[in-house]
């Protein structure tokens, strides 16, 4: 199969990558994210941003940083990234995206890359633009600014289960303390706290004018089964429609059967599928 070369985009190109993010808001929202802060510009980016496809019409995108994250890519498009990538050193902890370009990539570089310490391969992809039909839970608020230190050990053991390690192991915890304190400083941290402890936690990982993406859900084990995690979800989802983005999305791991009821109740609906593999 012939492939286009592909390329490193630069600020020039800033546009068109935009107008294939807005093609995929759901899917692409990390991606849009760190485009619409630090734009293209190498030595404004922690992360490069390759694409497929001519000068006059950019076909896919595919950005490489701490996660690999591929945008529209085609069969052709993954083709011509992962002959690309196999030559270079992985450097992302993950690969991350809609299911058919990420299991496509993953199967062209794993004899480059491998072993992956876990594939992910059926994600569903939720969204959701009203208002919950149930109703929320009053003490589900916005973390303040002097509770990071209440907040940091539910975020470690949500990480923790979530991803299979513990996010204290590479520097002590340093880079992951700074990005819950980013996101409780900017008001996209949400708990409910019993007793000074953290019973429900989420935040809105990502933010673009299209969708906030909520991410790190977790409730306190003690505090599964009790039925929480409908009202709080509930409220996180309102608040973020009233004052952050016109839908709210998230992925969920297919296994995850209560979680999925949860979403369900609060109004999300599928509209696509992702894929993770984590190094």
């Amino acid at each position: 199969m012939l492939t286009v070369p592909v390329r490193q985009l630069g600020e020039s190109e800033r546009r068109a990558v935009e107008r294939l993010l807005d093609l995929d808001p759901y899917a692409g929202a990390q991606v849009a994210e760190r485009v619409a802060a630090r734009g293209l510009a190498w030595w404004r980016a922690e992360a490069r941003i390759l694409g497929y496809g001519s000068r006059r019409h950019l076909e896919s995108i595919c950005w490489l940083g701490g996660n690999l994250t591929p945008v529209l890519a085609s069969e052709s498009a993954v083709t011509a990234f992962a002959d690309q990538l196999s030559a270079e050193e992985r450097l992302c902890s993950s690969i991350v995206g809609s299911a058919d370009a990420v299991l496509g990539l993953w199967d062209r570089l794993s004899a480059y890359w491998g072993p992956a310490r876990d594939v992910r391969p059926n994600q569903p992809l939720l969204a959701t633009d009203a208002l919950p039909a149930v109703a929320p839970d009053p003490q589900v608020r916005r973390v303040r600014g002097n509770e990071v230190d209440r907040l940091f050990p539910a975020a470690v053991a949500m990480y923790t289960e979530e991803v299979g390690v513990s996010p204290l192991a590479e520097d002590g915890g340093r880079g992951y303390r700074r990005r819950v304190t980013e996101l409780v400083r900017a008001g996209r941290a949400y708990a409910r706290f019993v007793d000074g402890r953290v019973v429900f936690k989420a935040e809105l990982a990502v933010v673009t004018r299209r969708t906030a993406q909520v991410q790190g859900v977790w409730v306190a084990p003690e505090w599964r089964g009790r039925g929480i995690a409908t009202a709080a979800m509930a409220a996180v989802v309102r608040d973020a429609l009233a004052r952050v983005a016109p839908t709210v999305s998230l992925y969920v791991n297919d296994f995850n059967l209560p979680a999925r009821r949860v979403y369900e109740r609060c109004g999300f609906r599928p509209v696509g599928t992702l894929a993770t593999v984590l190094f």
